[in-house]
C-alpha cells in the first residue's frame, strides 16, 4: 500500500485526502440542514422516528444523568433525553456542523426544550471534555461520516464514565437478500430524486446512499468497538438490518 493511499479515505465511493473529507461532509450538511427533518420523514416513511425512540428507550437514562448526543443534528434524541434526565441532569447536543446545530437549537427552543440542554460544536475525533464525563453517549447516523472512526471511538471511550454506555445507531447491512436488492434500488434511484425534488440537492443524497455502503457492517463495527476498548459490545438489527444499534460499555 502506497503512502499516498494511506493518506486517503472514502467519501462515498470516491477516495479523497483525509484532510479534505471533513470539509466535504460539512458542505453536504450545510446544504441539507434546512430540509433535514422533512427529508428524513420522506426517505424513511417516518420509520427513523421509531429507530430513535428505540435508542432512547434502551439507553435506560435516569434523572440526573449526563448525556452526550454526538452528531445530534436537529435534536430528536436530545429532546427525549432532556425529558428523561430532568432539571437535575444535563444533555449536550453536539455536532461538528454549525448549520445543523443552529437548526437543532431553534427547533428545540420552539418546542420548549430549554432547561438541561447545552449545545456544543465538536469534532468526534477530539472531544473537548474531561475524562469520565458522561453516563451515556449516543451517535445516531453520524459515525459513517467521521474520517477516522477508530480515533472517534477511542475519544468517546475516554469521556465516558466507568460503567457508562455508548450507543451507535447507524445504517447497516440488510439481513435479507431480496430486501437488500430492493433497498439498493431505492437508495440509488429514488433517494437522489427525492433529494432533488424536495431539497434541490441530488448530489448530497447520492453521497448518503454511497456512504451507507462504505460503512462497516454489523460485525465489523462490533469488532472496531471492541478494539477501541469497549466491553460487552453487542448490536440489535432494526428493520431487518437496514439499521443497527450497537451498544458498548466502559468498565
Amino acid at each position: 500500500m502506497t503512502q499516498s493511499h494511506n493518506q486517503e479515505t472514502d467519501f462515498g465511493f470516491q477516495q479523497v485526502p483525509k484532510n479534505r473529507k471533513a470539509q466535504l461532509v460539512a458542505d453536504i450538511f450545510h446544504s441539507v440542514a434546512a430540509k433535514y427533518d422533512l427529508m428524513n420523514d420522506v426517505m424513511s416513511l417516518g420509520v427513523h422516528r421509531f429507530w430513535k425512540y428505540f435508542t432512547t428507550e434502551i439507553a435506560a437514562v435516569r434523572p440526573g444523568m449526563k448525556i452526550l448526543d454526538l452528531a445530534g443534528g436537529t435534536g430528536d434524541l436530545t429532546k427525549r433525553f432532556a425529558q428523561k434526565v430532568g432539571a437535575e441532569g444535563q444533555v449536550i447536543l453536539a455536532d461538528i456542523n454549525d448549520s445543523m446545530l443552529k437548526v437543532g437549537r431553534a427547533k428545540l427552543r420552539d418546542q420548549g426544550v430549554v432547561s438541561s440542554v447545552q449545545y456544543c460544536q465538536v469534532d468526534a475525533e477530539n472531544l473537548p471534555f474531561p475524562d469520565d464525563s458522561f453516563d451515556v453517549i449516543t451517535i445516531a447516523f453520524g459515525l459513517r461520516n467521521v474520517t477516522q472512526k477508530h480515533i472517534a471511538l477511542q475519544s468517546m471511550l475516554r469521556v465516558l464514565k466507568p460503567g457508562g454506555k455508548l450507543f451507535v445507531l447507524e445504517f447497516s447491512k440488510p439481513r435479507n437478500a431480496i430486501l437488500e436488492k430492493a433497498y439498493d434500488a431505492y437508495s440509488f434511484y429514488v433517494m437522489p430524486k427525492l433529494g432533488q425534488l424536495i431539497a434541490k440537492d441530488k448530489e448530497s443524497y447520492q453521497y448518503l446512499a454511497e456512504s451507507i455502503r462504505m460503512h462497516p457492517d454489523q460485525d465489523t463495527l462490533k469488532d472496531m468497538m471492541l478494539e477501541a476498548g469497549f466491553d460487552h459490545v453487542d448490536y440489535i438489527n432494526l428493520t431487518q438490518g437496514i439499521v443497527a444499534l450497537h451498544r458498548g460499555y466502559k468498565f
